[in-house]
């Protein structure tokens, strides 16, 4: 992509801040979306749950970047967080898309590529799964198929529409590993439940490699798994995270503790979802980090 203005929501998060200070080096300019008042001239209020964005922030853009959405992890799921972490995506996202497709032709972004997860196959056992495998079922992939169905009016407008399915990121700075990555330098890291669950995870550097190619291709469109091609059990994650931490893995977490002390969140860590970068892969990627050993290194 040639020197772009590039609008991204969700820019204070791990994902979203490596995004921005990936396009910013290479000198693009990048106007970040904030729920607070802004402090600088790149900088825009809006409030996603709401739903109110003011689409003039969006005319002249070359791409919008939404990776804007409650922690999955930060919180018990209680009712109530359920219900914010299903509306701040597909509040975010309706505001957006429609914002978009408010616009006239001449001055609308081109590129509209919004957050997802691979949540949307739900739990997949042992069975490999690309994208043309369909939405499972439970609290996850409800909120996937909500989040990405709220992108329509961008699509139906002719916004070139993108959605990053993104797996588990491998990264100190938050995220599953940002709570990994301490317990097992001080040795109390272990795997979780039986660990036979597929964990499918993705270094950062990937992550933002591969949404870095799906903005400048301008060729692709719809879904695409941001996972690493190999993935691998919790039980090979905590194997991993020894030797390359060079640290003792003794304390498992028997799967009844994890049900009492995270509520309905503990599905999400129990469940398997063996996902793999189909569409990436064929459009070209190259993964820097495909394997589990690589991806910790970098994330150190």
């Amino acid at each position: 992509m040639e020197r772009s203005r590039i609008v991204v929501a969700g820019a204070s998060g791990v994902i979203g801040g490596a995004l921005v200070r990936s396009l910013v080096a290479d000198g693009h300019e990048v106007v970040r979306l904030v729920r607070r008042d802004p402090r600088g001239a790149d900088e825009v209020r809006w409030d996603p749950e709401s739903g109110r964005v003011a689409a003039s922030s969006l005319a002249g853009c070359d791409a919008v970047v939404n990776l804007a959405g409650a922690g999955i992890g930060d919180h018990r799921w209680t009712e109530a967080y359920k219900a914010r972490i299903l509306g701040s995506r597909v509040g975010g996202t309706t505001a957006l898309a429609e914002a978009l497709a408010a616009l006239e032709p001449a001055v609308r972004p081109r590129i509209f590529l919004n957050g997802s997860a691979i949540g949307y196959y739900g739990d997949t056992g042992a069975r490999s799964v690309d994208e043309s495998a369909p939405a499972g079922e439970g609290f996850l992939p409800s909120v996937c198929v909500a989040w990405e169905a709220a992108a329509a009016p961008a699509r139906e407008a002719g916004v070139r529409t993108v959605f990053a399915r993104t797996g588990l990121v491998v990264s100190r700075a938050g995220g599953a590993w940002g709570r990994l990555f301490p317990l097992f330098r001080a040795g109390l890291g272990g795997r979780l439940g039986d660990g036979s669950q597929y964990w499918s995870f993705v270094a950062l550097h990937d992550e933002v490699a591969a949404l870095r190619h799906l903005l400048d291709r301008e060729d692709l469109s719809g879904a695409f798994n941001l996972t690493a091609p190999h993935p691998v059990t919790n039980r090979e994650v905590t194997t991993a995270m020894g030797r390359v931490l060079r640290r003792p893995t003794p304390f498992p977490v028997p799967a009844p503790v994890l049900r009492a002390v995270l509520g309905d969140l503990a599905a999400d860590v129990l469940g398997s979802a063996r996902v793999l970068p189909a569409r990436l892969q064929e459009s070209g990627f190259r993964f820097a980090f495909p394997d589990i050993d690589g991806a910790i290194r970098a994330a150190m």
